[in-house]
């Protein structure tokens, strides 16, 4: 299979052309660890570079390049009661090695369109078929969590759906994942205020803000 070279990378042009766009002179790049998919395509890079800013300064050297990423907050409304919940999924993480509970996600190559992976990701992460039109965007650009070691920009999204609890609990402890991208995820029901107290990263806490702010629900917020 024919591995795809860094400098060929879609996220890894990108990334070279917008720090370009923005005045920085690229000396050079050395990657020490690049992590590829199945398809040779590359996923992940560690990289050292060498750059000079418009200012005269150097660049801090490290930066992990790993793209752009779609997160999404699932709410399903009991059609009874009103009652809100959202579909958490649960796997391990490098971070610590815990289990982590976080909202559907995936990566958006340089060329994706971040609202059909989102759409796409809720549909392999916790088993629901949404399509792009039903999702609603939460940021007006792309945010960056690591400004000063990685190129990571997320895209934040939320969609809502009706439906009897009896079917809002179907989504409860399904085994979903990709074996071959090594994931073994679950997924977990809970409130928003539940889901606030078991949820650790930083991008799946700012969704749940984001949600409650855009659609009025201060009364949430104040239980978070």
């Amino acid at each position: 299979m024919k591995q795809e070279k860094l400098e060929e990378a879609h996220k890894f042009r990108y990334w070279k052309k917008q720090m370009e766009l923005n005045g920085l002179k690229i000396n050079g790049v050395k990657d020490h660890f690049i992590r590829r998919r199945q398809n040779g395509e590359v996923l992940f890079a560690m990289l050292e570079v060498d750059a000079d800013t418009p200012e005269g300064d150097k660049i801090p050297p490290v930066c992990f390049l790993k793209g752009h990423a779609a997160c999404v907050l699932v709410v399903l409304i009991d059609e009874e009661t009103d009652q809100k919940y959202t579909v958490l999924v649960r796997q391990r993480r490098i971070c610590d090695g815990s289990h982590t509970y976080e909202h559907p996600a995936g990566m958006v190559d340089a060329e994706d369109d971040p609202t059909e992976v989102a759409a796409r990701e809720v549909g392999e992460e916790i088993g629901l078929t949404i399509t792009p039109g039903e999702l609603t965007r939460l940021n007006p650009r792309v945010w960056f969590p690591s400004t000063g070691t990685s190129d990571e920009g997320m895209h934040y999204f939320f969609v809502e759906k009706r439906m009897p609890r009896a079917q809002i609990m179907e989504f409860h402890n399904k085994n979903m994942g990709n074996s071959h991208e090594f994931e073994r995820i679950n997924t977990f029901i809970a409130t928003l205020p539940e889901a606030h107290k078991l949820v650790n990263n930083v991008n799946g806490l700012l969704i749940h803000f984001l949600y409650l702010k855009v659609v009025g629900d201060y009364d949430t917020i104040k239980l978070l």
